[in-house]
């Protein structure tokens, strides 16, 4: 059975336009796999700057810009994220003040030695940032 020429023709677009969304579609999966946080970026990063702290937990900043590492003896640390380079902190709990903050995924957090550092660090989850918040007052015992 011979189609058309016409009919071949709206194959061949239907076709194109069928690869072009899945082109689009996979971009966009790339995009957003790329904008989440990397958990194992941080422990190589972290681990780089302090090499003889072992990590305990870790919770990222719902953007990515930020990662909380609860480390092995109390500290707390934290990775920054200036777009391919990071910056890497470490401070002893209860150094670090907590102030009031909009809602229950967001701390509002004062870093008096790190100025630059102060603002909201928005979570994914109010769990995480809870979680942060003990760390970051010392609160938080095994």
């Amino acid at each position: 059975m011979d189609l058309p020429v016409e009919w071949s023709w709206l194959i061949v677009i239907g076709a194109a336009s069928a690869a072009g969304l899945f082109y689009l579609r996979m971009t966009q999966r790339a995009e957003e796999e790329q904008r989440m946080p990397d958990p194992g970026l941080a422990i190589i990063e972290f681990g780089r700057a302090f090499p003889e702290e072992a990590i305990r937990a870790i919770h990222a900043t719902q953007n990515g810009q930020a990662t909380f590492l609860r480390l092995h003896d109390e500290r707390v640390g934290l990775m920054v994220s200036h777009g391919a380079h990071y910056a890497c902190y470490r401070f002893e709990a209860g150094q670090i003040r907590l102030d009031h903050a909009p809602d229950t995924q967001t701390l509002a957090i004062v870093f008096p030695q790190f100025a630059k550092l102060d603002g909201l660090y928005h979570f994914a989850t109010p769990e995480a940032a809870a979680d942060v918040s003990l760390w970051l007052l010392g609160s938080f015992r095994t």
